[in-house]
């Protein structure tokens, strides 16, 4: 038995609307579909969905952190901060040949955007 790809993550947040606005208005991902207490959005050009659980978050800084790739991790940042969000590390252009920006969502966890460089 191998892994054959990624199907979805899952983020455990506080309030699914403020969660939604977030990661809808501020990251541009679609909406799927959507539950009593689920959303569930499409990560473009990958076939994974994104799922917003509302549940207790337990947000931390060592924990699994999600990497979006953007168009403009400058831009982005800024929609992200004003949706809610707390940068952690300013966008910089990294050794490795990104463009990256660290960002914590409303709910505390660790959201990395980036764009090839």
């Amino acid at each position: 038995m191998t892994v054959r790809g990624l199907q979805r993550i899952i983020v455990s947040v506080a309030d699914g609307k403020r969660a939604l606005a977030f990661y809808q208005d501020a990251l541009g991902l679609s909406v799927k579909d959507t539950g009593d207490d689920v959303f569930m959005l499409a990560i473009p050009g990958t076939g994974t969905e994104l799922l917003l659980h509302e549940r207790p978050p337990t947000p931390g800084l060592a924990g699994v952190a999600i990497s979006l790739l953007v168009d403009d991790v400058d831009a982005t940042t800024a929609a992200a901060v004003a949706a809610g969000a707390v940068v952690l590390d300013v966008p910089a252009d990294q050794p490795w040949g990104e463009r990256q920006a660290v960002l914590v969502d409303p709910d505390g966890h660790v959201i990395c955007l980036v764009t090839p460089g």
